[in-house]
């Protein structure tokens, strides 16, 4: 089994990495809170802060008037060999090693100062102070702000209820040792600490009571009733300190003699005496360092649980922000090039049906081109005056013999150029469906939502190529419409030709021909175009749609990024870095993230192999 010192060595590194993340308590269960922790708890002028000095075996807290502890001091005591020198060191002034404790004082005082001001007000904020020294145990011990009932000058109204709760929120949760600091020569029922410890523990399993100003007791009265739990009982014993004298601390009395005159008092004392070998501060460090080592061993199942929780946790939501990315070059067109691939797995999903969307395509061909088609004006362009008009025109000063062919192939051209704008209709509305696309499958993609330039740049160059797309497929549709007017199907007018042309009845054959002849032979021109242009129309509406997809669909799913990819890869470290910048907020909330987890596999690491030994 683990030692003592390893456990509780073990317990403070964590909590100074704690410290460091800013992991220090809060909301909900964090690391901090799951390790088993001592906490001073006392009103002011109780005599807390000699109660520590006597521990510690130094002077070293600031003293005055007032609320003089405006920040929680978490206080680690490491046991050095004897004969080494004492020093002390600061979380926040890593390297420093303090030998003169007088700088020490004027450190936490200014550390202070540089949280809260010289307002005095309170700060959750913990000070981290470590002292090594071979006259104390291994201990950690956080020093809370004394209790107080009035708001003195320069301190706001609500510092009282401030004070408390800072002080509850350490002391209630349920790996909090409660260090309850109280005066003998006042009643024991009017103490702040134990009002305070019987609340957040009413079966006073996790207090330790403390008595202090035995020696300043009314003469012919003690605390023996106090420190035998026949008064207020605990289910830990009490102990009495008998700290130093005002007149000790102002003649700077060495702490090592003090406690030498706080074991005389008791072995020399009549209603103390028998009490000896349970009294002073240096049997109330021992007590509690054998009792927190004790609780460490058995909260280690719980707090590798919790530990091994909240590194699942942490993982998932690196998965689901991202990972971090290396700097070099190769690293970073890796990142870009899956991101790429990963967008372009989702814009193929939209159109192949994997994901809604595609078939808005579809739409374009079943319903948006045919209704277009529809709607062209061959019946107002194959008018009897206008196929007159158009004949006439085409034969010049030398009417036609036998059949108007030019006025037939004007006739027909007229029509077939009303199919180019249905035809561009269709080129557009497919670019259309496709620029949507590209937007909803960036949106989609989760990997680029990390990286807002390389989305932009990636819509800017998908949108690029669809109008490269745009404008072959729109050239081709139309040399499909051209093609129509430049050959048409001879077949076509043979059959009409060979077909009995039905005349009006006429009384006499050789009558000259009659304004109702010269209709029917228009009618009949403007009939055989139309069925013409029917045919073509049916033609085009089958082909265009083979066109628009072989040039805009087919090429978006072949190569939509292609000179993307050929421009990435000329790019520089710099370029391709500028390409994966984050919001600053994700990047800071991924770092967090990445030193807890560091945080907590470093400690169960720790555990693991202190724990079970």
């Amino acid at each position: 089994m683990a030692t003592m010192t390893s456990l509780i060595g073990l317990i403070n590194k964590i909590q100074r990495a704690c410290t460091v993340l800013g992991d220090h308590g809060g909301e909900g269960l964090s690391l901090w809170e799951a390790l088993p922790t001592v906490a001073v708890v006392g009103g002011q002028s109780s005599g807390k802060s000699s109660v520590l000095e006597s521990v510690v075996g130094r002077d070293f807290l600031p003293r005055g008037s007032g609320i003089v502890t405006r920040r929680p001091l978490v206080l680690q005591l490491h046991k050095t060999d004897d004969g080494q020198r004492e020093y002390a060191e600061f979380l926040h002034a890593p390297r420093k090693r303090l030998t003169d404790f007088a700088a020490v004082r004027q450190e936490i005082a200014d550390e202070t100062d540089r949280i809260t001001g010289k307002s005095k007000q309170i700060s959750n904020v913990p000070i981290h102070l470590s002292i090594y020294s071979p006259h104390v145990v291994n201990l950690t011990l956080i020093d809370l702000p004394g209790l107080t009932k009035v708001a003195v000058e320069g301190q706001p109204e609500s510092i009282v209820q401030d004070i408390e709760n800072m002080v509850r929120s350490y002391v209630e949760k349920p790996n909090c040792i409660i260090l309850a600091i109280s005066p003998a020569n006042q009643d024991i029922a009017t103490s702040d600490a134990i009002k305070l410890a019987k609340e957040v523990d009413p079966s006073g399993e996790r207090t330790f009571g403390v008595l202090t100003k035995l020696d300043l007791m009314d003469k012919g009265t003690n605390a023996v009733d106090v420190l035998e739990g026949r008064q207020y009982r605990l289910q830990h014993p009490w102990v009495g300190i008998v700290n130093r004298s005002q007149a000790d601390i102002n003649r700077n009395v060495d702490m090592i003699v003090a406690r030498k005159k706080e074991r005389e008092y008791f072995e020399t004392s009549p209603e103390y005496g028998h009490l000896a070998h349970k009294m002073g501060s240096e049997y109330l460090a021992k007590l509690l360092s054998e009792h927190l080592e004790r609780v460490i061993r058995q909260r280690i199942p719980s707090i590798i649980a919790l530990i091994n929780k909240t590194i699942d946790e942490i993982n998932a939501e690196l998965d689901r922000i991202g990972r971090p990315i290396a700097v070099d070059s190769g690293a970073r067109l890796y990142t870009i090039l899956e991101m790429c691939r990963a967008f372009d797995k989702v814009f193929k999903e939209h159109l192949d049906g994997g994901r809604p969307g595609g078939d808005r395509i579809y739409k374009v061909f079943d319903n948006q081109l045919p209704a277009a088609l529809k709607k062209l004006p061959f019946d107002r362009h194959l008018s009897i005056k206008g196929v007159q008009r158009v004949v006439m025109e085409a034969d010049g000063y030398q009417p036609h013999l036998i059949a108007p062919e030019q006025g037939y192939r004007r006739l027909i051209d007229g029509c077939i150029s009303y199919f180019k704008g249905p035809a561009e209709a269709s080129v557009d509305a497919v670019h259309f469906v496709l620029k949507e696309l590209v937007r909803k499958s960036i949106s989609e993609t989760e990997e680029l939502k990390r990286f807002p330039t390389l989305a932009a740049d990636l819509a800017a160059a998908a949108n690029e190529s669809l109008e490269k797309f745009r404008e072959e497929s729109r050239k081709t549709v139309l040399r499909l419409v051209d093609m129509e007017s430049s050959y048409l199907t001879v077949e076509f007018f043979r059959k009409i030709h060979l077909e009995p042309e039905k005349i009006p009845n006429k009384k006499d054959k050789d009558q000259a021909p009659t304004y109702m002849d010269t209709d029917h032979h228009l009618r009949k021109i403007a009939s055989n175009v139309s069925s013409y242009i029917n045919m073509v129309c049916e033609t085009l509406k089958n082909s265009m749609p083979k066109a628009v997809v072989y040039c805009q669909v087919r090429e978006a799913k072949r190569s939509l990024l292609n000179n993307f990819y050929v421009q990435v890869g000329k790019r520089e470290k710099e370029q391709l870095g500028a390409m994966l910048d984050e919001d600053p907020s994700l990047m800071e909330k991924r770092s967090q993230l990445a030193k807890r987890l560091e945080l907590y596999k470093q400690a169960k690491d720790d555990i693991e192999s202190v724990a079970w030994k």
